[in-house]
């Protein structure tokens, strides 16, 4: 004889019929209230526009929970590190620009084994520090970046505008062509090696001026020396005594023939070439101190 199974179609209707009736009957407890739906509202993972910065269990658990399972230990290097990454894009498109260095350095810690998801990671990492205006650091994520991937043009593309932030002229010019040779019609390496370029004439000009002027300066400074003239007189004032300009102090007051008056050194100092030294000197004796 056929045996009958239990008609489940039958017990599910007569369920859903029960849970009607109860519904009919007793008010529903687990709606949002009316006064502050909105914040209920947001509480809920998948309505919710923004994240909390920190998640409590206690006051989103059902967010605690969705977080405890992307982020489980137990994943793979590589999803964990994707999950990290993408993380670390949703900052960035909200401009969280140090919520996404922090994620994308948590990717990083995973130590993957996948150079193209590493070298992802270093560039969007150098991306987020860039718009920090922390150059040197995007210039070093950009460099770890491009000896995973060497033809990562994103990479390539970062590290010439950092280099032209940090005023390295010539080394984004080479960085511009370095990529160049990846794509030659790329925009953004033409304009920036274009760019790199000028500056880097401007400042080798400017460098060179200052060169000249220093030069210049220096010339200057040493035929002045050369045309100073230091004296002293002896007591009685008929003789002089030159003294050499890299003499010290010290050297001169221990001279014979110094002498000081009302404990003040005296000297006197005048152009060799002028009419004053010339009239000055006339007619007396002068001795080279040595």
């Amino acid at each position: 004889m056929e045996q009958w199974e239990p008609d489940a179609d039958a017990d599910a209707d007569d369920a859903m019929d029960a849970f009607l009736e109860k519904f009919q009957n007793e008010p529903y407890s687990g709606g949002f209230h009316e006064d502050q739906w909105e914040e209920e509202f947001e509480k809920v993972p998948l309505f919710m526009r923004k994240a909390p910065s920190e998640i409590d269990p206690n006051e989103n658990p059902d967010l605690a929970c969705l977080q405890s399972i992307i982020f489980d230990e137990e994943r793979s290097p590589e999803e964990q590190a994707k999950t990290y990454k993408n993380e670390g894009n949703d900052y960035f498109k909200e401009k969280d620009y140090k919520k996404a260095v922090i994620s994308y350095s948590e990717g990083l810690k995973k130590k993957c084994t996948d150079p193209d998801l590493n070298a992802v990671l270093y560039t969007n990492r150098a991306a987020a520090q860039y718009y920090l205006g922390n150059f040197r650091s995007a210039l070093n994520d950009v460099t770890a970046a491009k000896k995973l991937k060497p033809c990562h043009l994103k990479a390539i593309i970062r590290g010439a505008l950092c280099h032209l932030e940090l005023k390295n002229f010539a080394e984004a010019v080479n960085w511009c062509d370095e990529g160049l040779q990846i794509d030659a019609r790329e925009k953004k390496l033409l304009e920036m090696r274009a760019k790199a370029d000028k500056l880097k004439r401007t400042e080798q000009r400017d460098i060179r001026k200052a060169k000249m002027k220093e030069k210049k300066e220096q010339n200057h400074n040493k035929a002045l020396l050369q045309a100073v003239k230091i004296y002293f007189e002896d007591d009685g004032g008929t003789e002089l005594y030159r003294v050499p300009l890299k003499s010290t102090l010290l050297h001169v007051l221990q001279h014979p023939r110094y002498f000081v008056k009302a404990l003040i050194p005296a000297f006197l100092v005048c152009v060799g070439a002028s009419g004053f030294s010339k009239n000055y000197v006339r007619g007396k004796k002068v001795h080279q101190v040595k």
